[in-house]
């Protein structure tokens, strides 16, 4: 065996050994993030406000919250970095918006009580839920 086999048998077995130590909700938001990139997403955490951005995970939540009176759908998306509220104001029900359902969504981040926004997105549903 080589010099360059063995490095790379060792980093195998490291891998291994933090994947064994590591906890559920830590091996989601790795894998999650690795998808993210793959859909050429800009991690959540790294989303300016006031810019538009493309965003990629799993839906978290699903709720109906009026605002001002209106309808509005609100889902939160969590890509293993943070999670970002989606927001489609006069709709109450999208067909495929479900909880655990993953989704690549683009529109302009704004800020509201400390949380980020993306209001009316262009979506892409991915995957089966």
């Amino acid at each position: 065996m080589d010099e360059a086999s063995a490095e790379r048998g060792k980093g195998g077995l490291r891998r291994f050994l933090r994947r064994m130590a590591s906890s559920n909700a830590e091996l989601e938001a790795e894998d999650l993030q690795k998808s993210s990139g793959h859909e050429g997403a800009t991690p959540i955490t790294e989303c300016a406000e006031r810019k538009r951005h493309c965003v990629a995970g799993t839906l978290r939540t699903v709720t109906l919250r009026p605002r001002g009176g209106a309808p509005a759908l609100e889902a939160e998306l969590y890509d293993g970095t943070d999670v970002i509220s989606l927001v489609w104001l006069g709709r109450r029900k999208i067909a495929g918006i479900d909880p655990g359902r993953m989704l690549r969504a683009e529109g302009l981040v704004s800020t509201q009580d400390g949380r980020k926004v993306m209001f009316n997105p262009r979506y892409e549903l991915r995957g089966g839920s």
